[in-house]
C-alpha cells in the first residue's frame, strides 16, 4: 500500500497537466459559484414581477451550482485521464 501511494504521489509530482487540471477544477468551481452568488445577489424586479424574485433567485443558484459541479468534475476527469498517461510513460 505504501508503494502505490509513493508511485501515485511521483506521478502526480512528475505531471504538470495532471497538477494543472486538478487546480484548475478547484478554480473554476469557486469562481463559478462566486461569480454566480454575485450576480444573482445583484438581481431586481421591481413592478408586478417583484413578486417572483424570490422564486427565480434560488433557481439560478442552483443553476450556477450545477455548472461549478459539472468544471470541477470535468476537470478531475481530465486530471485522471491525464494521471493515467503519465503513469504509463514513467513506468
Amino acid at each position: 500500500m505504501k508503494e502505490h501511494l509513493a508511485e501515485i504521489l511521483y506521478v502526480i509530482a512528475l505531471s504538470k497537466r495532471t497538477q494543472w487540471a486538478f487546480l484548475l477544477g478547484m478554480v473554476f468551481f469557486i469562481g463559478i459559484n462566486l461569480m454566480g452568488d454575485y450576480y444573482v445577489s445583484r438581481l431586481r424586479f421591481s413592478g408586478s414581477m417583484a413578486a417572483l424574485e424570490q422564486a427565480v433567485i434560488p433557481k439560478l443558484l442552483k443553476r450556477y451550482d450545477k455548472a461549478a459541479w459539472f468544471a470541477l468534475i470535468s476537470f478531475w476527469v481530465l486530471a485522471f485521464k491525464c494521471y493515467q498517461r503519465d503513469k504509463r510513460r514513467f513506468f
